[in-house]
């Protein structure tokens, strides 16, 4: 017996309430951003919809001949050069680490690591603020007592980058972990039985049997790990405001910095468009290595 009309619509109820989520939350924004590019938007248009010009390409040719778009870019590209293979190595390590202990040590550390993902990051920024200071931070004064002397973490324009990735990344670490965790789960038990008939050490049975096994997780983390880096927003914004002299100013404040205390809506569009299209770029390279490794 043929399927009723109704029973078609079944399976489309289930999807629709995610579908629409996305279209309302995520498709129209986008489009609205790209709209509002070609337009020199201000808080004046927000006002009165009729001041609202049309000006075509020129925010795009007027962020290709800023300096400041263009050192945001080297700076986000920084960030994920250096955050994101950190993020991913770091989180497998600690994942395969913990993975191998089963008493309540390994359960307390995996706590440990995780904690900082669920932590509120404005709260962390501040107190690592605070640890970063020149003069009384803690980690100066633990600097100070070994015999070295202090560190300009936030104030020194070739320091304070790295400052900003060591915080995020040790954010970062615990959420990934756990979906490493999850992932060694799943790895079948009967892989290292057979590696330990033929003798193999640890480190074999990690680079040979482990790391294959995450293949598909590795991935995963990786591309979501990427996104978040070209997002990066809230250490910048919160711990430096970009500063010193622009050396921590990522795409997305810009963006930030341009449209909501600049109040160039159309030019912080196009900028937010350009970040847009970076991150898809991104993620289709990483697409396009992993269908490559699985066609070996």
């Amino acid at each position: 017996m043929g399927k009723t009309w109704k029973d078609k619509l079944v399976p489309y109820s289930f999807v629709m309430p995610a579908f629409l989520l996305l279209v309302f939350f995520s498709l129209m924004p986008i489009v609205i951003a790209l709209v509002i590019s070609f337009t020199g938007l201000d808080i004046t248009g927000l006002g009165d919809w009729s001041l609202v010009k049309f000006i075509g390409l020129d925010n795009f040719k007027q962020l290709f001949q800023d300096s400041l778009f263009f050192k945001s870019i080297t700076n986000t590209l920084y960030y994920v050069i250096f955050g994101v293979p950190f993020v991913v190595v770091l989180s497998l390590t600690v994942a395969i680490l913990i993975n191998y202990g089963q008493n309540k040590f390994f359960q307390t550390m995996r706590l440990i690591f995780y904690t900082p993902s669920i932590t509120n990051t404005v709260a962390v920024a501040v107190v690592w603020t605070y640890m970063y200071n020149p003069d009384m931070g803690l980690i100066n004064n633990m600097l100070k007592g070994i015999g070295l002397g202090s560190v300009g973490w936030l104030t020194d324009p070739n320091v304070a980058k790295i400052s900003l990735i060591i915080l995020a990344v040790w954010k970062a670490i615990g959420l990934n972990m756990l979906i490493f965790l999850a992932a060694l789960q799943g790895v079948p038990r009967a892989l290292y039985e057979a590696a330990d008939l033929d003798g193999a050490n640890w480190w074999h049975k990690t680079w040979n049997i482990t790391i294959p096994s995450l293949s598909f997780s590795i991935f995963f983390v990786t591309v979501t790990t990427i996104i978040g880096w070209f997002q990066f927003f809230e250490e910048p914004f919160i711990m430096t405001k970009g500063g010193p002299v622009g050396s921590t100013t990522s795409m997305a404040l810009f963006v930030y910095q341009t449209g909501f205390q600049g109040s160039q809506f159309g030019y912080a569009a196009a900028g937010s468009f350009v970040m847009f299209v970076a991150i898809i770029i991104a993620t289709l390279i990483q697409f396009k290595i992993q269908r490559k490794q699985q066609g070996n």
